[in-house]
């Protein structure tokens, strides 16, 4: 078996090597800016003034979650280091009590499950002291009882045993139990210390750990895995999903905790563990891309739609960062740094309006870097018709093998939507013949020639998705409540999880911006602001310089982990309740707007997010497993400062690339939600995000500008012509969307206002037919007609009706008189 099988389902390769070879990384090596030494290999942190074509492409796999290590290894701050050995003693010392002379790893299946009962078992018991060594015990177990084996892989197989042993007796729902026992206990008592350390959440952090080696391993599907591991498997997920625990699903739970830390109840729980627990949960339950995107095709199969016109995963994973060839960049390059002074005079002017562009809302500290480097961006150096007279030597002759191959075509079928080709017929009608018809689109009499080949090449691009049929059959169950019948509602995970969350969803998402916000690296510590760091602090402040480089590299990685953990959540949730029903979609979407969601992803935005995408916040010689089974090198303040030799840091562009997708989702198709963009000038923080060379964030970033191009002004797309032509090669196109220019209707500044409240008010409507079922109009209930029936009904009548039944004839029968004949008329 492959012990490392990681990124689990959905793993999707952005491939963005350069098509003539290599890895687009260019021959020629820069020379130093002026002034300033060469770059280091190994700095922590870059410049955002650094050339374009000086960072090479992204080898990036955008998946489900990152390798089966390295979610491993995240779980566990470095300063809890020592508590492995911990684990470690708290097992042998139980083990040593039963079996005597052989090693955990010598012994047969039978006598391991005989031990694993044994352990849980002893969970029971009420002394928490002697519960929690029996905790740590399952926990060594859980981490593959390490001191016995003698390479990361190894510890890898027995890891998979153990926890699959351990899923097959129970120790799963054992575990949930004593949770929901330790957050009653933890609310009740809360911990009032002024500062709260790692010891004040020992217990909890335990058995968050356990659950999720348990759900983190078993959601794996590997090569060589038994039959039974994959029935445990799938048995596993339905459980996870279904409302077991308290009547509602495992993940509610844990969104609990999320809001017990928010309000203050609880500032000691260990929120980096419980909201990657919360994330492998949703993702276990619910199913990670790829299995979003069968699901969408089987919907739409089983509505009567066509199939999707391609498939995103497919399309992305062959785009490719957008750069000029590597040729034509050197020669920019090598002629405009040797001759820029001698030259500058014998540029067009227009070119030197191009070359010299500026976007209004940039910051003014930012204008010598775009000077230094507006060459060099990775999609301002395509080659553009304004710039072929500008004073360039001959063209270098190359082999045909060096040469660029571009796919032809466009990436992406364009779509027209039902309501696109409505209006286009409502204006032509108008124009030519000075009528209009409503909503049909089949009638054409009186419109010119071109009018009909316009509406039937619109009609062959005509879309229709999932959520406009769910809105039409939502309104005709209003419209008829009583011909509509009764809305048979399918029990999938998605479905019971909204379920769950509805009664407090406003709740739960200000609870995680809120904790996003204190993770963001552009966030101000503030005295009112909550505490992220109690389950990575010590109870010991560092007392050395490395002591201290240590600290400052863990709490940066835990930061880093939890806005990982949060961005996918969100995602996840987003496009999950998008498929089951739009309006469960748009009631999470909006209460994400109204806790000011797309302010705070640009702000998370608004720093030098090359930066933030290479920072090296890792020690890898201290990541489990490699550090319980390897002598530890002796750290110096060199080595951490140097970091990893990794190109980027994968859950940090993962990280951007899922904000950057959930602000797509808040924003598309709302106008008012467009300009909220405009209003918080985010085009020129979405231009500085298109240097990362990688792209999947590209095609995001440019999806985000193309909606508000419109908005924009004649002036920004003048002195944008580049962006625009890399959003025209690379975002889809709606055919009749004026997204370019200004002319659109929808630009123009009506009062957005009323359409926050119309969908405000159509997601009440839908939350109140469908789930409010106390308050059900007893006027629409069904009514039993049938005499017989009804008479054959057992009714239970209260006790003191029966003793006072006659008191109630009396009244409500014989002194009330009956005209008959006004009755028989």
């Amino acid at each position: 078996m492959e012990p490392g099988c990681g990124g689990g389902p959905g793993l999707l390769i952005v491939n963005n090597k350069q098509r003539s070879g290599g890895l687009g990384l260019t021959t020629t090596t820069p020379p130093p800016p002026p002034g300033g030494k060469g770059r280091e290999p190994n700095r922590n942190q870059r410049k955002d003034s650094e050339g374009y074509s000086e960072s090479p492409d992204f080898e990036f796999e955008y998946a489900d979650a990152d390798k089966w290590t390295a979610e491993l290894s995240e779980l566990y701050s470095y300063t809890e280091g020592p508590e492995f050995q911990l684990n470690r003693k708290c097992f042998e010392e139980d083990f040593r009590l039963h079996v005597l002379d052989k090693k955990w790893t010598e012994l047969d299946t039978k006598q391991h499950r005989t031990h694993a009962m044994r352990l849980l078992d002893g969970l029971e018991v009420t002394a928490r002291e002697k519960r929690l060594r029996v905790a740590r015990a399952i926990l060594y177990v859980a981490q593959g009882t390490f001191d016995e084996c003698s390479s990361e892989a190894e510890v890898q197989f027995w890891m998979r045993y153990n926890i699959f042993l351990l899923l097959e007796v129970g120790t799963f729902n054992a575990l949930v139990e004593l949770l929901n026992m330790e957050i009653d206990a933890a609310c009740s008592s809360a911990v009032r210390k002024p500062a709260i350390s790692l010891a004040d959440s020992t217990d909890l952090r335990v058995l968050l750990n356990i659950m999720y080696l348990i759900l983190e391993t078993v959601r794996q599907d590997c090569e060589g895995d038994k039959p039974e591991w994959k029935t445990m498997r799938q048995t596993f997920r339905a459980e996870l999903g279904a409302p077991l625990y308290n009547n509602e699903p495992f993940s509610v739970m844990l969104f609990g905790m999320v809001t017990k830390f928010c309000s203050g109840h609880a500032p000691h729980f260990p929120m980096k563990k419980v909201l990657l627990l919360l994330w492998k949960t949703v993702l276990c339950t619910l199913g990670g891309f790829e299995e979003l995107q069968d699901m969408k095709a089987e919907k739409r199969e089983m509505l009567g739609l066509p199939p999707l016109p391609e498939d995103s995963i497919k399309v992305i994973r062959n785009m490719r960062a957008a750069s000029p060839p590597a040729s034509a960049s050197d020669l920019i390059e090598q002629q405009q740094k040797r001759d820029r002074r001698q030259h500058k005079a014998l540029i067009k002017q227009d070119n030197l309006d191009a070359f010299n562009e500026r976007d209004p809302y940039k910051a003014d500290d930012s204008r010598e870097d775009e000077e230094e480097n507006d060459e060099d961006n990775s999609l301002e150096g395509e080659t553009f018709p304004l710039e072929r007279d500008e004073v360039m030597p001959p063209p270098v002759q190359h082999p045909p093998t060096d040469r660029l191959t571009c796919p032809k075509g466009l990436p992406w079928a364009p779509k027209v939507r039902e309501k696109d080709i409505e209006m286009f017929l409502e204006s032509s009608r108008s124009k030519f013949i000075g009528y209009t018809l409503g909503s049909d689109t089949n009638t054409v009499v009186g419109l010119p020639r071109p009018i009909h080949e316009s509406i039937k090449t619109l009609k062959l691009h005509k879309y229709t998705s999932i959520a406009e049929i769910q809105v039409q059959m939502e309104e005709e169950y209003l419209r008829s409540p009583l011909s509509g019948g009764e809305e048979e509602v399918e029990q999938v995970p998605a479905e019971i999880l909204y379920q769950g969350l509805l009664p407090s969803l406003p709740q739960y998402m200000i609870a995680l911006l809120k904790i996003l916000l204190a993770a963001a690296p552009t966030s101000k510590a503030k005295t009112d602001s909550i505490n992220i760091l109690a389950d990575v602090l010590p109870e010991e402040m560092p007392t050395t310089v490395l002591q201290s480089m240590k600290l400052g590299v863990d709490v940066n990685r835990h930061k880093e982990i939890i806005v990982k953990a949060i961005s996918a959540v969100l995602l996840l949730l987003l496009k999950h309740f998008k498929l089951n029903h739009v309006y469960q979609f748009e009631y999470m979407a909006q209460h994400l707007v109204f806790a000011n969601c797309i302010p705070l992803i640009l702000k998370f935005f608004n720093q030098n997010i090359m930066s933030y995408i290479t920072a090296k916040n890792s020690i890898s010689v201290l990541d489990y497993p490699y550090c319980v089974v390897h002598e530890l090198p002796e750290l110096t303040a060199e080595s951490l400062e140097a970091g990893d030799n990794n190109q980027f840091c994968w859950r940090n562009l993962f990280s951007c690339i899922n904000l950057l997708r959930i602000l797509n989702k808040l924003t598309k198709w709302k106008h008012s939600r467009t300009m909220m963009l405009v209003v918080f000038k985010s085009a020129p923080i979405l231009k500085r995000a298109l240097k990362v060379k990688q792209a999947m964030m590209q095609l995001y970033v440019l999806k985000l500008l193309k909606v508000q191009t419109k908005y924009l002004g004649r002036q920004w797309r003048k002195s944008n012509m580049k962006t625009m032509s890399a959003i025209y090669q690379k975002v889809r196109h709606r055919l009749n969307d004026d997204w370019a220019y200004g002319n659109d209707l929808d630009a123009r500044p009506w009062d957005f206002q009323a359409e926050e409240c119309a969908l405000r008010a159509s997601i009440e409507r839908f939350n109140s037919r469908r789930y409010d079922r106390a308050h059900n109009n007893p006027d629409f209930l069904p009514v039993d007609n049938c005499l017989q029936s009804v008479l054959g009904q057992r009714v239970e009548l209260p006790e003191d009706f029966q003793m006072n039944y006659d008191l109630w004839l009396e009244r409500e029968v014989f002194s009330r008189p009956i005209c008959w004949e006004e009755l028989l008329q």
